[in-house]
Formats: structure tokens, C-alpha cells, sequence
């Protein structure tokens, strides 16, 4: 008796064991260094998060949601024994800032803009943690270990709060929904205001990085260059012209988002599913005026 129950207990043990082995394997794999220090997580659910190791703790940066989050503090545990010291948050939406007690729980401060703070605040969520602090203006710092990571924010583009990391030593930047490499805009473009967003682009490739960790990239990596931002400024002009175009002879509304055709782009994913999407929305933009907007 005692030894099939011996057999047993060693049983469950092995098999304990290799799920955790296979958990920190998992968790590895979904690790790439792009930095001295800076680590894209990249788990294969189409959002990719940023950690920063330092000799003084850990900076995680966009939790996602709880399993996604936990995902990232085991990758974090592959890589470094040092504590998570903050989490930031990119922007307010859900899909993006749920997730937050998984690092509250390790220990973490959650911090996101103000504006961020104050739509989380009023549209709870039961995988959203409230930050426990907010930060105002255009831009502020976070340095931890010697590591200086800058906070910027550009206004009125997508969602609210939205802040583009930049560690300016290291030349790295972390870049959330503004830029999604090899791909045409998301579906019907939503919360965003075309003619502020362009202006943030051009804002955003003025900063000095040369690596960028995105949220979303269909170039098959997370980590993509400044010609990425360019290339999505050009891609959102070349539509209004294209649509510009369309108007000037005198083609009917609801016909030109199946008019307007973008070969130069037709490799990337989504043009075809996504594209007449992207057309009615850009179009409605140009038709209507801005969209979400409000006086700063």
C-alpha cells in the first residue's frame, strides 16, 4: 500500500514539476532582449509588453490582463530575482489596462497619466486595478537603478492618457496602438482622432530612439524601428489622398471605401478584410470633421 502510494505522490511530483518547468520555459521563450536591461514579452496573444531590470528593481509596462500580466511577472522572475518597482499603464483602455493586481500583489506602484487615471476611475472593470498614483503634463521622469525612463505624452490622439516610453540611454522607445508594424489600421479605427494622431506621429519621430518595443506588430517581432512610425503617418496620408481623389470625381459616398485601392500597401495584414473599414472611417473624418476631439 505504501508503495503505490509512494509511486503516486512521486507521480503527481514529476508531473508538478515539468508543468513548472514548462511554465518558466514558456515564460523564457516569450522573452526578447532588445537592450542592456529592456526586455520585450511577447506571449503569442497579440499584445506585447516592455520590462526594464535595474540593480534597484523592475519597471513593467502595460499589463494587458491577469494572464497576461502573470505571464509577464514569470518572465520577469526568468530573467531577474530583482522586485517589480512600478507598473505603467500606456493608456486608458481596458483591453490594454486590465491586469493591474498581478503587480500589486508582487509589490508594484501602478501609475498611469492623469487622464488615464481619471477614465479607469469612472469605467471600473473587474480585471482593471485602479493606479495608486497619477502623473500630469507633457512629459516626466522615472529613474531607478541608474535607468532613466521618460514619460511623454502628446495630447489628443487614441484613447485617453496616452504616453509613449522613451529610455533615451538606451535609445529604446515603448510604443502602444499608434503604430502597429506591417499592419493597416485597426477595424474601424476606433477612439482615435485622425488629424491629431498624424501630428503625434510626427512628434513621435522626432524623439531619439532607434528600437521601439510595439503593443501590436504584424512584422512577425515586437520590436521595430522609427521607420515604423513614418511608415504609418504615410500610409494614413496616402488614404486621404486616395479618398481626397475620389470626392474630386465626384464618386458616390458609400462607393468609395470599395473604390479606393492601396497596392503599395496590399502586403500588409489586414488590407483586405480591414481596409473599406479603415476608407469609411478616414472618410467620415474628412467629411464630418475631428473626431473624438475637445478643447485642451
Amino acid at each position: 500500500m505504501f508503495a503505490i502510494f509512494q509511486k503516486s505522490y512521486l507521480a503527481i511530483l514529476a508531473g508538478v514539476t515539468a508543468l513548472a518547468l514548462g511554465t518558466a520555459a514558456l515564460a523564457q521563450d516569450s522573452v526578447i532582449q532588445v537592450a542592456d536591461g529592456v526586455y520585450a514579452f511577447d506571449p503569442g496573444d497579440e499584445y506585447n509588453s516592455m520590462f526594464i531590470v535595474t540593480d534597484e528593481g523592475v519597471i513593467a509596462i502595460e499589463p494587458v490582463n491577469s494572464q497576461h500580466a502573470a505571464g509577464m511577472l514569470e518572465a520577469i522572475r526568468s530573467v531577474t530575482d530583482q522586485p517589480v518597482k512600478y507598473l505603467l499603464h500606456s493608456h486608458n483602455h481596458w483591453d490594454h489596462s486590465n491586469g493591474g493586481n498581478v503587480f500589486r500583489e508582487a509589490g508594484a506602484t501602478i501609475i498611469a497619466h492623469e487622464e488615464a487615471f481619471a477614465w479607469m476611475k469612472g469605467n471600473p472593470h473587474p480585471d482593471l486595478a485602479l493606479p495608486d498614483e497619477s502623473w500630469s503634463g507633457d512629459k516626466t521622469e522615472i529613474t531607478l537603478g541608474g535607468t532613466t525612463l521618460e514619460l511623454h505624452y502628446f495630447g489628443m490622439n487614441h484613447g485617453l492618457g496616452m504616453t509613449v516610453f522613451l529610455l533615451p540611454e538606451e535609445k529604446v522607445a515603448y510604443i502602444a496602438d499608434i503604430v502597429t508594424p506591417n499592419r493597416v489600421l485597426f477595424a474601424i479605427v476606433p477612439d482615435f482622432n485622425i488629424k491629431e494622431w498624424l501630428r503625434t506621429l510626427d512628434e513621435v519621430a522626432q524623439l531619439d530612439f532607434e528600437q521601439a518595443v510595439y503593443s501590436h506588430s504584424a512584422s512577425g517581432s515586437p520590436i521595430g524601428t522609427k521607420e515604423d512610425v513614418t511608415l504609418t503617418a504615410a500610409f494614413i496620408t496616402d488614404m486621404q489622398a486616395a479618398i481626397g481623389a475620389e470626392f474630386q470625381k465626384g464618386t458616390g459616398f458609400t462607393d468609395i471605401p470599395g473604390a479606393v485601392k492601396l497596392p503599395k500597401y496590399e502586403h500588409w495584414a489586414g488590407y483586405d478584410m480591414w481596409l473599406p473599414l479603415n476608407v469609411y472611417r478616414v472618410m467620415l473624418d474628412m467629411w464630418m470633421g475631428p473626431f473624438p476631439w475637445r478643447a485642451d
